[in-house]
C-alpha cells in the first residue's frame, strides 16, 4: 500500500538500519515517510560493518541470545521477541539475500557483504515511496515545535510531521554520520541522557618499544582471555598502543568499567587454551638440547613469535622451571590502562534511558517523538546482537508511531524459508 494525499506524515531522522527499517514499517502501513540524514547517502555504517562480512544476527537459542544484553535485557527482550533472529533472516531473504550460519553460530548474508542487501532495501523503500532528504543536519525544534534542519551551506528548513522517530545512532565512527550531537539537543528539552561511552573497542597497554615496533598488527590466534572470572576464547591483535579484536570486545564492557573505577585493569591471556596445565607441563619438562628459549617454546608448544614476545613483556627473564613457565603461558598478565576512543569504537554505550520512554519507545517529555537504535541506552557484544537489537527497536518505534496515530500495523509478517528454519 502506498501513501495517499491524506496520509499521516512521519519524519525519520537517521538513515541507518534502525531508521530505514522504521521507514519500511511505516510505509507499508500507508504512512508518508521522509528519512532525513546529514550525510550524502544512507546506510554508511551498515556498509562499514559489511567489510567484515556483515554479521546480521546469531543462531543460538533465544534465552541465551537475549541474555547477551545484560542489564538491558528486560527492556529489549520483548522488542526482540517481536522481531527475532529468524525474522531478520526471512526479511533478508525477501530482499533476495540468502543467509547462512557460520561455524561460530553467527549469521551472515551469502554475499558476505552489505552492498547487495542495501541496494535491494533502498529499491524496496523507493517502491514504497519513502522520500529521502539528504545532507540535512537536524538542529532540534523551533519555538513552534517544528523540526529544524540545515544543509551544508547553512540553509535552514523546517518540517512539522505528525510524528518523529529519532534514529541518529551513537557516536562511534562519526565520519559515517552518527556524531552524538543529538545529546545536547535532547538535554535542551529536559531529556536526561546517559553519557556516551565506547563499546566493543580496543584498549591501551604500555608496550615496550620492541613490542610496538616489531609486533604491532600481529594476531594472537586461538587464545583465551580472562577477566573478573569471565573467560572468552577467540583471537586478538596487538596494536602499537594496545590490544583489540573479537575476544577483547567480548570483555570490553567489564574492562572499561573496571578502568573507569580503578584506573587500570589486569587481563590474563591463556596462549594455549587447548592444552591442559598438565599436558603443557609435560611438553615443557623436556631437555632443551642447547636450544634458545624462543626456539624451545616454538618447537615444544607451537607458540608464535608474538606470543613469546608477550611472555617477555610480562616477565623479561622467563622462568627456567617448567611449572612456572607453564603457569605464565596459561595466564599472561597484561595491564590495560585505558579504553580506546569512542570515535574508533565499534558501537556506543549510554544514550536515552528507557525510563525516559514509554512502552512504545516514545519520549515521555515530548509526545509524538520516538527513539530507536543506538540512541537507546543499551550495549551488547559483537556477534550479531548489535544489528538484531537495532532492527528490532526500529520496528518497535515504528509500531509505536502507528499505535499513536491509530493506524493498523501492516509490517513485516514474514515466514522463514525452510532452509532458514533448518539452519
Amino acid at each position: 500500500m502506498l501513501p495517499s494525499a491524506t496520509s499521516p506524515e512521519v519524519a525519520v531522522i537517521g538513515g541507518g538500519p534502525a531508521g530505514l527499517i522504521a521507514a519500511e514499517v511505516l510505509a507499508r502501513a500507508d504512512v508518508a515517510v521522509t528519512v532525513y540524514d546529514r550525510m550524502p547517502s544512507v546506510g554508511r555504517k551498515l556498509l562499514m560493518a559489511g567489510r567484515g562480512g556483515l554479521n546480521l544476527t546469531h543462531s543460538e537459542e533465544f534465552a541465551r541470545f537475549v541474555a547477551r544484553y545484560a542489564e538491558a535485557r528486560p527492556q529489549l527482550e520483548a522488542l526482540i521477541e517481536a522481531f527475532r533472529p529468524e525474522d531478520l533472516r526471512a526479511w533478508c531473504e525477501e530482499l533476495g539475500q540468502e543467509t547462512f550460519v557460520g561455524s561460530s553460530g553467527r549469521v551472515f548474508p551469502k554475499a558476505f557483504k552489505a552492498s547487495p542487501l542495501l541496494r535491494a532495501w533502498l529499491s524496496r523503500l523507493e517502491s514504497l515511496e519513502v522520500r529521502f532528504a539528504l545532507r540535512q543536519s537536524w538542529q532540534g525544534w523551533d519555538e513552534e515545535g517544528r523540526l529544524v534542519f540545515t544543509d551544508a551551506a547553512g540553509k535552514s528548513m523546517q518540517a512539522k510531521p505528525d510524528a518523529t522517530i529519532l534514529a541518529l545512532g551513537g557516536a562511534s565512527w562519526p565520519r559515517l554520520g552518527s556524531d552524538g550531537t543529538w545529546v545536547e539537543l535532547l538535554a535542551q528539552r529536559g531529556i536526561a541522557v546517559s553519557a556516551l561511552r565506547p563499546a566493543n573497542m580496543g584498549f591501551l597497554c604500555p608496550w615496550s618499544e620492541i613490542m610496538r615496533s616489531r609486533f604491532a598488527g600481529e594476531p594472537l590466534k586461538r587464545i583465551a582471555l580472562t577477566f573478573q572470572g569471565a573467560t572468552v576464547k577467540g583471537e586478538a591483535i596487538v596494536t602499537q598502543d594496545g590490544i583489540e579484536g573479537g575476544a577483547v570486545y567480548a570483555l570490553s564492557a567489564r574492562l572499561r568499567d573496571a578502568i573507569e573505577q580503578d584506573g587500570s585493569a589486569l587481563l590474563h591471556i591463556d596462549l594455549r587454551p587447548d592444552f591442559s596445565p598438565e599436558s603443557l607441563l609435560r611438553k615443557l619438562d623436556t631437555p632443551r638440547k642447547g636450544q634458545s628459549t624462543s626456539t624451545f617454546l616454538r618447537k615444544a608448544t607451537s607458540l608464535s613469535p608474538v606470543g613469546i614476545a608477550l611472555l617477555r613483556e610480562a616477565c623479561p627473564a622467563l622462568p627456567a622451571e617448567p611449572e612456572a613457565l607453564a603457569r605464565l603461558i596459561k595466564a599472561v598478565p597484561v595491564t590495560l590502562t585505558g579504553a580506546k576512543s569512542l570515535e574508533r569504537a565499534i558501537s556506543t554505550a549510554g544514550g536515552v534511558p528507557f525510563s525516559e520512554l514509554d512502552e512504545h519507545l516514545m519520549l515521555r517529555r515530548i509526545p509524538g517523538v520516538f527513539v530507536a537504535g543506538e540512541m537507546l541506552d543499551w550495549e551488547a557484544p559483537t556477534g550479531g546482537y548489535l544489528l538484531q537489537a537495532t532492527f528490532a527497536s526500529g520496528i518497535a518505534a515504528a509500531r509505536g508511531v502507528l499505535a499513536s496515530l491509530q493506524i493498523p500495523d501492516a509490517a513485516l509478517t514474514l515466514e522463514p524459508s525452510s532452509a532458514t528454519r533448518q539452519s
